[in-house]
């Protein structure tokens, strides 16, 4: 499914989306310090609240440490690709090194939702494809998204995510940054 052609670069109107950081390489807790400090540095951003950070297991690729996670809501004037092409410049910036898929990574940054943006390109798609599917953003997501609904699904967000399981690894670590 594709959206209607988006504006380049900017919009005039205030966007809302909602990020997802993480982090297992080095000082875990100032990478995503360093990455939110970048991303709000950008005129064309401003962050508006943060969740809790978590301590989470890898996905994918197990064997690495273990990840420092986080999810950020913004507002932007920046339309989702040219927010996409900052958060993967804020990455490489913070050096990230992509040579195993889902391995060890200094920051790694998510565009999850964008407004009421359903979007399938080569690029990206929205909301984020796997999102649903893991703990590391689904709890952190609804702490500061409580009870709204996601684009593209029409379920309360407090129906998909619910609450941690016990056999969840994910650990609080500390209250939003």
């Amino acid at each position: 499914m594709k959206e209607a052609a988006l504006p380049s670069g900017g919009c005039s109107d205030i966007r809302e989306a909602y990020l997802s950081l993480g982090s297992n390489i080095g000082d875990r807790m100032k990478y995503l310090c360093d990455a939110m400090s970048l991303l709000d540095s950008n005129p064309a951003v401003t962050i508006t609240a943060v969740s809790s950070v978590y301590e989470t297991d890898p996905v994918g690729y197990t064997d690495q440490d273990c990840f420092l996670n986080l999810v950020c809501r913004i507002e932007t004037t920046l339309d989702p690709f040219s927010l996409l092409h900052f958060m993967q410049e804020t990455e490489n910036r913070l050096g990230r090194i992509r040579t195993i898929r889902y391995g060890p990574r200094t920051i790694d940054l998510d565009l999850l939702t964008y407004e009421n943006t359903v979007l399938d390109t080569e690029e990206m798609t929205l909301p984020h494809p796997r999102m649903h599917e893991r703990d590391f953003v689904q709890i952190p997501l609804e702490e500061i998204k409580a009870g709204t609904s996601l684009p593209g699904i029409g379920n309360p967000a407090v129906r998909l995510f619910g609450t941690v399981p016990e056999n969840c690894r994910l650990k609080r670590r500390q209250k939003p940054l």
